[in-house]
């Protein structure tokens, strides 16, 4: 295990990799474009999440500069106690050791992810996929680089080029000790890591997100918190699921405007029994398709019969990410954000601020639909283990 390096030296390797993700801008764009150009999938949100542009490199270069102002993480104290027979007793923050990301198609990752386990002080392994092998390996070059200029070892930051099988032999029997496991990606990628891996793994889980409007909402809100929720497919807090309360006054009149907005965004827009009737879309043939996340430009729209119909439906279907309630009753909202069993609860809000930048932790390694340890997004100060730290002077039990 490499021992720990200062607070001093990280933040001077984040702060170096900040100039040299700008000096290599233009390089990492062009080598991104022949991961582009190689990618013969027809998965439309991978190839949103595999592109980097100008606003990519700028949203890293963010990244690392801005965890390099944070605190530092690591022995933090979290609780202290005197013992009756004088012994100190202090908890502490740790570091975990080391950390396995497993990622597709997201080269910002490499960044942003693989920075905040670096402040926590983890070594990191990544695990990126094939697609986007040749940007991935272009920013580990910049990591070492950062590195070797602050005489720290690039031991701290290794990439492993592991095929699917490669990948499975390594979790079943690491050839090197790894203390906690975080896959990033699609439903397939987490389960294939949750069956092989022996150690802890942070479930980054799937979205399938609910917007409820309720019989007081304002509709205007509504309407702009379900549209800002399909702003971006590829995004595990997009929206997918809109309940609409029966009694909503004007439902008819607001349906009709959701469904106009909705595929003048070139959204393909499906609904229940009674809202495929009512408005001439396609229904559903089964129940199953509420348990999906589309990540597409795909909306289910169904109709409810109350608030707690709809917190049954929401704990019964949804991936556990994130809902909003639409409403000017402050008294059922507080009961829709106390029993949505999901990781973020929303009062007349999108669902898209579910993401660590956006809830002020500065950035996030994962958002985690897990109730252990840390529940939504994890940012730097989730990163970390504990420790016992106990000062005595001959004490024995």
């Amino acid at each position: 295990m490499n021992t720990l390096l200062s607070i001093k030296k990280r933040n001077a390797v984040l702060l170096k990799m900040a100039v040299l993700l700008e000096q290599e801008r233009q390089a990492i764009i062009d080598i991104n474009k022949v991961d582009l150009d190689s990618y013969t999938g027809d998965d439309i949100s991978m190839f949103d999440r595999l592109k980097v542009d100008d606003a990519k490199v700028d949203e890293m270069i963010k990244s690392v500069t801005h965890l390099a102002s944070q605190e530092d993480p690591v022995g933090v104290e979290r609780f202290s106690f005197k013992h009756d027979n004088g012994m100190q007793v202090y908890n502490k923050t740790a570091s975990f050791g080391t950390v396995l990301i497993i990622y597709e198609s997201r080269p910002d990752v490499t960044v942003e992810a693989a920075g905040i386990a670096f402040k926590s002080g983890n070594k990191i392994l990544l695990k990126g996929g094939k697609e986007s092998l040749r940007s991935n390996l272009k920013i580990v070059e910049l990591w070492h680089q950062a590195l070797q200029e602050d005489d720290a070892s690039t031991d701290w930051v290794e990439y492993l080029q592991f095929n699917r099988t490669e990948t499975q032999t390594f979790l079943e029997q690491p050839t090197q000790r790894v203390d906690l496991i975080v896959p990033r990606g699609g439903e397939r990628l987490i389960a294939f890591v949750k069956q092989h891996a022996t150690c802890p793994v942070i479930i980054s889980g799937r979205g399938n997100n609910f917007v409820y409007v309720h019989n007081e909402a304002d509709v205007d809100i509504a309407l702009d918190v379900i549209m800002n929720g399909k702003s971006k497919i590829s995004a595990c807090n997009a929206v997918d699921k809109v309940l609409i309360d029966e009694n909503l006054p004007n439902k008819t009149e607001f349906v009709e405007r959701l469904i106009s907005k909705l595929k003048d965004s070139k959204i393909e827009v499906l609904g229940d029994e009674t809202i495929s009737k009512a408005h001439h879309l396609d229904g559903i043939t089964s129940d199953d398709i509420w348990y999906e996340e589309f990540l597409d430009y795909k909306i289910l729209i169904g109709e409810i019969a109350s608030n707690q119909e709809t917190i049954a439906m929401i704990n019964k279907f949804s991936g556990g990410h994130s809902s909003s309630i639409i409403t000017c009753n402050e008294a059922e909202a507080k009961t829709f954000m106390e029993n949505v069993d999901t990781a973020a609860v929303y009062h007349n809000a999108s669902t898209r601020f579910t993401d660590g930048g956006q809830l002020g932790l500065g950035g996030e390694l994962a958002i985690s639909t897990d109730k252990l340890h840390q529940r939504g997004p994890i940012g730097l100060q989730h990163l970390v283990t504990n420790k016992w730290y106990v000062h005595g002077n001959g004490q024995i039990r």
